[in-house]
């Protein structure tokens, strides 16, 4: 039985517009308690951004806050479809060394899964499972 990508991602992720700036992609992170975000052109994924990103590729090279997210987003984002086998999106997490990825529908974002959410469900010992389903630290 094939297991498709749409049992093991997270619905309606937070996507932002390549325009919008670090301040408000921190603040929507914060807001939302994620570490991640799926950045878009006119509605269309082209990158993501991380919480990791906002700091080593921004703060700490004295990127401004009024600075675009496009600046800082991972491009060449690698994507897969909800109805993908799921050894597939593991297979290019591997392959591409990435923990998230976007799941789109032509070229809009309808989910996106992690390696943690993997983990949850294909290897429930694991303590990246425990690490991922733990609530998270305040």
């Amino acid at each position: 039985m094939t297991r498709t990508v749409s049992a093991f991602m997270t619905p309606h992720p937070t996507v932002v517009e390549v325009t919008d700036t670090l301040h408000a992609v921190a603040q929507t992170m914060a807001t939302q308690d994620v570490g991640s975000l799926v950045v878009a052109e006119d509605g269309a994924v082209v990158g993501i951004v991380t919480d990791r990103d906002l700091v080593v590729r921004g703060l700490a090279q004295g990127i401004g806050l009024d600075a675009p997210v496009g600046q800082l987003a991972t491009g060449d984002v690698v994507t897969v479809g909800p109805d993908d086998d799921v050894d597939e999106v593991v297979r290019l997490m591997r392959e591409r060394a990435v923990r998230r990825v976007p799941v789109v529908d032509g070229d809009q974002a309808v989910g996106i899964v992690s390696i943690g959410d993997l983990a949850v469900d294909l290897d429930p010992d694991s303590a990246l499972a425990d690490i991922s389903e733990a609530p998270p630290n305040d």
